[in-house]
């Protein structure tokens, strides 16, 4: 390791930063899968944790997609779905996050038998926890499954109801090639009525098209991944006339085959665009890192200089849905680490 790695990994592991792109189910290490099998008598089809990891090798989202779901099946006690958020809160901590908005999707669980109260019960009463001992802020946002029909991302949204007022917004993810996000126009529609933000997963295999889209159909607060609006200039010059954030997730892309090795990562040239990028973990247990290693990975591939890490970190806070006063206390506190040196 250089000096100049030594210094950006000092730089990335003193950064306040905020997780904006992170799906809670995707944080399941095969280490807790283990555990909860154990505990709920649940049968998976590994022996061992090395199998699992092994097992954790994908040549596209629904090769992941497939595993993921599956590893879902342990999950059915709103102590499981504690354990699982603590869990990443932790890691969050011991990266210096201060922030996180997370994803969960009630229907791969509801689809099991697993009450949609059980999910969000567990994930939130580790949220409240993980804010008294870490001071971690957060965010819940309820994922529709876009596999799924507009139908069933109604229903969801009423099994919501009752929870609305700890649910910051909805998103939209799962397979997303042939599912485009006009197919769920009226029930983003029907979330904005109800006061909820709104993001998509766009762009990530799915063409610019779908990008234009979430834009202009479903009227997103923000686009989770993106990487291929920098393939239409006009989309690019939409979203920084915008100031739409990107929700990049680095190893994620890697490990999908979304690029074909991190130095192709879209990180710089977004920031070099001036679009309001950042940088995220999306489902770390399956795709090999948390938020610093994924700050880390692109920092090296592409030579990220300080102002550009700083950049990022002031991006996930700016990006967030807190309020004003909150952006600006953690940005202050992002440039006070910066001009600390």
């Amino acid at each position: 390791m250089t000096m100049d790695d030594a210094r950006r990994d000092r730089l990335i592991a003193m950064l306040p930063k905020a997780e904006l792109h992170l799906h809670i189910e995707g944080s399941l290490e095969p280490e807790m899968l283990f555990a909860l099998a154990e505990r709920n008598n649940v049968r998976i089809p590994f022996a061992t944790v090395e199998e699992v990891r092994a097992a954790y090798a994908f040549s596209n989202l629904q090769d992941f997609l497939d595993i993921y779901y599956q590893g879902m099946a342990v999950l059915l006690k709103e102590q499981d779905f504690f354990d699982l958020t603590f869990a990443y809160l932790e890691r969050a901590y011991a990266d210096n996050v201060r922030h996180v908005e997370i994803f969960f999707d009630p229907q791969g669980h509801t689809e099991r038998g697993v009450a949609f109260d059980t999910a969000i019960g567990g994930i939130l009463r580790a949220l409240k926890a993980g804010q008294a001992q870490f001071g971690i802020s957060h965010r819940l946002i309820l994922c529709f499954l876009r596999h799924l029909d507009e139908a069933a991302a109604f229903a969801t949204l009423a099994e919501a109801e009752p929870w609305l007022d700890q649910i910051a917004g909805v998103g939209l993810d799962s397979s997303e090639v042939g599912h485009p996000p006009s197919k769920f126009a009226r029930v983003f529609a029907a979330a904005r009525a109800k006061g909820l933000k709104l993001v998509a997963h766009a762009g990530e295999e799915g063409p610019p098209d779908y990008v234009w889209e979430a834009l202009d159909q479903l009227h997103v607060d923000r686009i989770d991944h993106g990487n291929r609006a920098l393939e239409d200039e006009r989309l690019v010059q939409r979203i920084i006339a915008d100031g739409q954030t990107l929700t990049v997730c680095p190893l994620s892309n890697l490990k999908l085959c979304v690029i074909d090795r991190i130095d192709d990562s879209p990180v710089r040239t977004m920031l070099a665009r001036g679009i309001r990028a950042t940088v995220n973990s999306d489902d770390p247990a399956y795709f090999g890192g948390y938020v610093n290693a994924n700050f880390r990975a692109v920092a090296k591939a592409l030579d990220l200089d300080s102002a550009q890490l700083v950049q990022l970190a002031e991006n996930s806070f700016s990006g967030s849905f807190l309020p004003d006063p909150e952006k600006a206390a953690h940005i202050a506190a992002v440039h006070a680490v910066a001009a600390a040196g």
